[in-house]
């Protein structure tokens, strides 16, 4: 594991991202019937969801033989990835509890890269990855560039089957997405 993802962020000397108005359409809308691949095998079918879902969307996560790219800590909403998959694992029986049948990370990731990640940080759940942008184009996702790549900015979208009924955006500190997540669902909300 990497030593950044062993230490303790202090979220205060990192850049936190701001609400450009980027996700604001997304409340609402209803997932289109876009197949990911899945870290699982096979693909999942996010217009096929049912019941309460939850899709947790992040820039890039890192690997321990592979350097970040230059500034990375430096990016608004970048640096987090790894906290806030572990906040998802740490809370995922809660969750079910609150009537979540899935949760599911998002990525411009390959899935063999997704892989590293899900298998170290012991993920009980699949990571999809939109490397083909497919998902992204579909519903505007808020995007940057790093690196001549296309990322997507960290944002939560709580479905219910596959109505969005709640979008978390900008999401900061990472490491606390989950758990507003599950104040959400407890709330009555829903």
């Amino acid at each position: 594991m990497n030593q950044k993802d062993l230490e303790t962020v202090d979220w205060r000397a990192i850049p936190a991202p701001v609400d450009d108005g980027s996700a604001s359409h997304l409340e609402g809308l209803s997932m289109p019937s876009v197949a990911l691949p899945s870290t699982r095998g096979g693909k999942v079918n996010l217009g096929h969801l049912r019941g309460w879902s939850v899709l947790y969307f992040y820039p890039m996560t890192g690997r321990p033989d592979v350097p970040l790219p230059d500034g990375w800590d430096d990016i608004p909403g970048a640096r987090g990835c790894t906290p806030q998959a572990c906040s998802f694992r740490d809370l995922s029986r809660e969750l079910v509890d609150t009537g979540v049948s899935a949760v599911f990370g998002i990525s411009t990731q390959s899935t063999q890269y997704q892989q590293e990640a899900t298998d170290r940080l012991h993920l009980p759940f699949a990571l999809l990855s939109d490397m083909e942008l497919q998902l992204t184009t579909a519903l505007r996702l808020p995007t940057m560039e790093v690196d001549g790549k296309l990322l997507i900015k960290r944002l939560t979208l709580i479905l219910h089957d596959k109505q969005v009924k709640r979008v978390f955006f900008p999401v900061f500190p990472p490491d606390r997405n989950a758990a507003d997540v599950l104040n959400f669902m407890e709330s009555g909300q829903p």
